[in-house]
This record gives C-alpha cells, structure tokens and sequence, in this order.
C-alpha cells in the first residue's frame, strides 16, 4: 500500500493519469512475471488504489507435473473445474509476496519512464510557442554551474554562459528569462535559457513600452554587456511620436522597470538614423561629437570630440566606443582636438 499511496501522489505532483500509469505497470509487472516463471499462460495483475493488488497466473494442466509455479494436474484441476482437461489453462491467484525484486525493479521502470513522458510533454506544453520569448519563472536551486528556474512546473537550466556575472540568483528570486532552445541531445529533454542575449532586452522593451507593442516604435539595434550596460537604437513609424521619450516613459518610470529586472544594467537608448554619421553620432551618446568622417572602403569612423569628452566618449575600459561600434556595425576611431590636431586631421 506505501508504493500506491506514494504513485497517487506523484501522479497528483506530475500531472499524471493515475489510471494510465496503474495500467502501465499492470501489464509490465505481468510480462515480467511470466518471463521469471517461465509459465505459457498468461499472467494477468490488477492494482486497486485502495485494497492493493492481485495476481493471477493461468496454470496449465499437465499429466505430470514438472514445474508447480505454473503447472497444474488434472486432479487439481477438476477440483476447481470438473470438465477440465489436459492442456486447459486455470487462472490461480499468486501471492503478490511472489513477485519480490521483480515488482520493485519493474515499478522503477515503469514510473522512471512515465516520469520522462510527463516531463516531455509538459516541457512541450509550456515551452512549444514561447521559443524566443520571454518567460517568468522562480530561482530554484543550483546544479554544479547551472542555475534552475522553474516555469509552470517545469525546470529551465540557465547554463553559466548564460548567466550575468553581477546578478545573485537568490533562492526563490522571481526573475524574467529567455528562452533560447529545447536540448534533445541528452537523454532527458533540458529548456535552456538565458540572461545575457540581446533579445532579453529587446523582450522586455516591448512588455514595458506599448508604443513597441504596437510596432510605433521600432527598435533598429541592440548592443549589451550584460549587468553592465546596453544601447538601443529606435525610431518611430509615426512622426507625431518621439522614440526615445517613449522608450524612456514619464520621469523614466518605463526604462526604470527595465533596469530595476536587469538589475541595475545601464540603459543608453539613442535615435536611429539612416544617416550614418548621425546615428554613430547620436550611438556615442552621452558624449559629443565635433566632427565624423567615415571611410566607406574600410566601413570605419574617424570622430574627433572635445579634448574633456573623450574619456566620456571612450568609456570604462572602452565600453562606450565598443557598444558604439557593435550598435552602429561600424568600427569607431575616437581622437580629442589635441590628438587630431597632432595627426593633422582634425
């Protein structure tokens, strides 16, 4: 009875047929039994969720009697059924006791792959439209160097690579992830998502932004450090809308939703231009540009700022320039007016 009450309960947890699953190891337990006897007959088990289970075995009826477990003689036999002939078969009740490591062994079998099923088709029901999208889910616990979210239920590995250095993955943290695949490479389908792509940002930018919702603000380009810091390029399809003022919401409260999920992430979002000088220009926001040239041969910027900008322009370690040139799709070279004067090119 402690091995139904237990499969009742994880019918319940895994969203199982209890039916389907009793019927499952029914018929695996008779298929196992009969290999393990030897018999010819057949070996019919029944599971009641509530008294337990029974076992019968059909004995055949023999003239001499060579193996008991599932041979009968015709004396015995027409004690239960006085028209009984040699090569009839009697259904006779075995003691479940019988069964011993074979049931344990075949419970195992049966609930691991069941279990396997159930989580299939779970991950298929969640995860079959929200490929490339996002979905909010609860810190669970780590495994090695994977953390695991879970989603309605089901687990999502978020591997290190996708991880963001800066953030804590507390225990319980409800966070916002994307979900990059489905991994059928192992034995056990793994949902793997992620923290650190592009498209976390861009996702989110049309759950908080209804102008980008509704396609009135587009966004042209994405570039991120994740934790660290992003730019976004946006433009408008309506003339009457201003992208960035959108995008940024009243006193900030849209970008500051974004930033509060990424925790903390800097979030630069500059006006899209077809003119490549204005958008490499508006791109190395928040420093100013004195003068751009560009080489189209070498798809390169040449850009001179004041001698007090180009630390601002360059940024931390490079960052600004960097996110710059990934956003624009141009490489970026960056002088002060002194610099460019020494070269002779200001």
């Amino acid at each position: 009875m402690d091995i139904l009450q237990q499969l009742n309960q994880i019918a319940q947890e895994r969203d199982i047929e209890l039916q389907e699953l009793l019927q499952e190891i029914e018929e695996a337990l008779a298929v196992s039994y009969k290999k393990f006897v030897g018999a010819t007959g057949d070996v019919v088990v029944h599971i009641d969720p509530q008294k337990g289970w029974t076992a019968f075995l059909e004995k055949e009826v023999v003239g001499v009697v060579a193996e008991p477990s599932f041979q009968m003689s015709l004396t015995e036999a027409r004690k239960r059924k006085p028209e009984a002939e040699v090569g009839d078969f009697i259904a006779t009740e075995v003691d479940p006791n019988r069964f011993g490591r074979i049931a344990a062994q075949t419970f195992k079998q049966v609930l691991n792959q069941k279990l396997r099923e159930a989580e299939q088709r779970q991950i298929q029901e969640v995860f079959h439209e929200k490929m490339g999208d996002l979905v909010t889910g609860s810190v669970t616990r780590r495994e090695g160097s994977s953390i695991f979210v879970e989603v309605n239920r089901v687990e999502a590995e978020l591997p290190r690579r996708e991880q963001v250095p800066t953030e804590p993955y507390r225990p319980n943290d409800r966070m916002k992830v994307y979900v990059l695949r489905v991994d059928d490479s192992t034995r056990r389908l793994r949902v793997i998502v992620s923290r650190t792509h592009p498209n976390l940002l861009r996702k989110l930018c049309e759950l908080e932004i209804p102008e980008i919702a509704q396609g009135v603000v587009v966004i042209k380009s994405v570039a991120r450090e994740p934790g660290q810091r992003s730019k976004l390029a946006v433009v408008t399809t309506d003339e009457r809308v201003d992208p960035v003022g959108a995008c940024v919401g009243p006193r900030g409260a849209r970008v500051q939703a974004i930033v509060d999920e990424l925790y903390e992430e800097k979030i630069d979002i500059v006006p899209f231009s077809e003119d490549q000088k204005t958008y490499i220009t508006n791109a190395l926001s928040p420093a100013k540009v004195n003068s751009l040239k560009l080489n189209e041969e070498e798809h390169s910027a040449y850009v001179v700022v004041p001698d007090n900008q180009l630390s601002l322009a360059i940024g931390k370690g490079g960052q600004n320039v960097r996110l710059a040139a990934r956003l624009t799709e141009w490489k970026i070279d960056i002088r002060s007016e002194a610099q460019a004067a020494a070269e002779g090119k200001k």
